[in-house]
């Protein structure tokens, strides 16, 4: 553990798993805090935004140094299967299921979606997101625990 890029691997595992259960904390506070559903939504959505970027970043840097460290032993350790699982979660939600609720939300303007047709494919696909996050936040217990 003395090498600079296992310190960073440790530095960078604190900082995502980290940020997903903060976020996961906010947005819950924020949907229970603010009258306004709406702008709790935009500003929970901001938040899980950036831990998609800051898990993307994560992800490729962890997988690369332990590939690195271990070579194709590192084929063998639930940490890299947690790390890869946890990545392609980020790029589904990201890059998939993120686009459809936004593009839900714009189909329901000017109102709320909530209160409009798309509100149980709203739902359906929220209630998706939401298990995808809670799988990535428990996997990043197996990484925080087999990280060294």
């Amino acid at each position: 553990m003395n090498n600079w890029s296992d310190k960073f691997s440790l530095i960078i595992i604190t900082m995502w798993v980290g940020a997903l259960w903060t976020t996961g904390a906010v947005a819950y506070v924020l949907f229970n805090t603010l009258a306004d559903s709406q702008l709790a939504g935009q500003l929970a959505g901001k938040f899980f935004n950036y831990v998609s970027y800051l898990g993307l970043f994560s992800a490729f840097y962890l997988l690369i140094h332990r590939l690195f460290s271990n070579g194709t032993l590192a084929l063998k350790q639930s940490y890299f299967w947690a790390v890869l699982f946890m990545l392609l979660l980020v790029l589904a939600g990201h890059f998939g299921i993120q686009p459809i609720l936004a593009q839900l939300k714009i189909d329901a303007m000017p109102g709320d979606v909530m209160q409009s047709v798309f509100a149980n494919r709203f739902k359906t696909w929220h209630g998706v997101a939401s298990i995808a996050y809670v799988v990535q936040c428990l996997l990043g217990f197996v990484v925080v625990l087999r990280a060294r």
